[in-house]
């Protein structure tokens, strides 16, 4: 990357490609499996930030049925992102907006919203051959929070699809709707329990609360990745089970390595990637891995942690 690329983080806690660049030509040298000398490494490399107590939740990579044409199981298009979407990176043209990014389209010289769920749903984007492939509607829902996802089609071939854009509108979690009219426990509330609502529901009542969160994220084709590797994540390499954090950047770097301390669990990770839920200094979503094991370990996920984030000192 550029030494001037902005990676994220606030204030004191904000920092470039090039203040890493110290840190990654010794982190080169670091022998393997050496613990000693990794530690050696960060304490010199890194200064840890105490960033607060907030919510460690879990992420994972589906895998799920598709088909090249519609039918009546699998009926909802992953769609590859619009030649129309327009994404601004707000901090170009504010600095009390680094970090901040939205999106939309333009009409008569402004930039205007983007559709939202409800009218892509509807067919806002039909006909312009968008579709990468057709799933399960409450599938393509739970891939869309998710980011990424390995679909397998009837002949057995399998295709990596990884987040290509979102269409700027804010993320809204469904399972508050759920919780508040009364049909999901709040101590019960899980992925799964949304999960099992959908599909419980009748068609017309589990699109009206898909719909509810107006976010949409379109998705790409990831070839030449191996099936023993993880999706790639925000800064373009292979998120690693157990290793891996989105975190909200305009509160943390991308790149930065993480002590997350919470609830049986204490371990470093590396804030990799990014998330529309993910809001806060204090916020993080763990990567738990791919098929059934992850989405259980990373469904009912949601815990009370401390992050301390490890920063290298700003380049002079």
């Amino acid at each position: 990357m550029p030494a001037d690329r902005a990676l994220g983080g606030d204030g004191p806690l904000a920092r470039d490609a090039g203040d890493y660049a110290p840190a990654c030509a010794a982190a080169a040298a670091v022998p393997p499996d050496d613990e000693p000398a990794a530690r050696d490494f960060l304490t010199r490399h890194f200064t840890p930030w105490a960033v607060g107590e907030g919510t460690l939740t879990g992420y994972f990579e589906p895998e799920l049925r598709g088909s090249t044409e519609p039918t009546p199981a699998l009926s909802t298009p992953l769609l590859a992102r619009p030649p129309s979407l327009v994404e601004v990176d707000l901090g170009s043209f504010a600095s009390d907006l680094r970090g901040r990014r939205t999106a939309g389209l333009v009409r008569d010289g402004r930039l205007q919203p983007f559709p939202d769920r409800a009218a892509i749903s509807g067919g806002a984007l039909a006909g312009q051959g968008l579709e990468l492939a057709w799933v399960d509607p409450v599938d393509a829902f739970f891939l869309h929070i998710q980011g990424s996802g390995r679909v397998t089609f009837p002949d057995g071939s399998v295709r990596r699809l990884g987040y290509a854009a979102q269409n700027g509108h804010a993320y809204v979690a469904i399972g508050r709707f759920l919780i508040e009219s009364g049909a999901v426990a709040r101590e019960a509330m899980s992925m799964q329990a949304i999960r099992d609502w959908l599909r419980a529901a009748p068609p017309t009542d589990a699109a009206a609360l898909m719909a509810r969160n107006p976010s949409y994220v379109f998705f790409r084709e990831l070839t030449g990745l191996a099936p023993e590797k993880g999706p790639l994540g925000a800064l373009g390499a292979p998120l690693m089970p157990g290793r891996s954090l989105a975190v909200d950047r305009t509160q943390t770097p991308l790149g930065t390595p993480v002590w997350v301390a919470g609830r049986g669990l204490e371990r470093l990770a590396v804030a990799q990637d990014t998330g529309g839920a993910i809001r806060g200094p204090a916020r993080a979503d763990l990567f738990t891995g791919w098929g059934e094991a992850a989405a259980e370990a990373a469904g009912p996920m949601r815990d009370p942690a401390r992050l301390f984030v490890l920063l290298p000192p700003p380049a002079p």
